[in-house]
């Protein structure tokens, strides 16, 4: 199955989706950042066609999010990158939002803790440049200096939903 190409949209959404936004995709992430390494750790975690996992393990390996590497065992094994490690906070806020708008009757699935003090870490948040937490109604979109006049019809008002 080839991939949804954004390639022709000077988006910065539209970049990170033609990368991540494939079906499959972050729950492959999900699971090494879990510690899940080899192949078929993966394809039995997530009940994924082995044709499928092969195919997005090597498109996130492509794309330097993942490294592959032989491990202590003889097996490959899949890393994360730095590259792949700054996706954390996006899985952080997909979780948070399912925990509040799609709940278990049972409580939180998982739960993010400080490595230092074990305490809950907090929800995702945005910060102004001074550190006040801002809400959507807060923030408007304006362009920058990778914005394609090509697209100088295209409203960033769309972003913010205070006017």
């Amino acid at each position: 199955m080839k991939h949804k190409d954004f390639d022709h949209i000077n988006c910065s959404l539209a970049q990170t989706l033609s990368v991540i936004g494939e079906h499959w995709t972050l729950l492959i992430i999900r699971d090494v950042f879990m510690g899940l390494r080899r192949f078929g750790e993966l394809q039995k975690d997530l009940g994924i066609a082995k044709n499928i996992l092969s195919e997005r393990l090597k498109r996130l390996v492509a794309e330097q999010i993942l490294e592959k590497e032989k491990g202590e065992s003889g097996f490959y094994e899949y890393r994360l990158t730095e590259k792949g490690l700054a996706l954390q906070p996006i899985l952080l806020a997909c979780v948070h939002w399912g925990d509040n708008y799609r709940p278990s009757a049972n409580g939180a699935r998982v739960v993010f803790v400080d490595r230092k003090d074990y305490l809950p870490i907090q929800a995702m948040s945005v910060r102004s440049h001074d550190g006040r937490l801002l809400n959507p109604k807060d923030i408007r979109a304006k362009r920058g200096p990778g914005f394609s006049s090509d697209n100088s019809d295209t409203p960033l008002q769309s972003w913010t939903t205070a006017d």
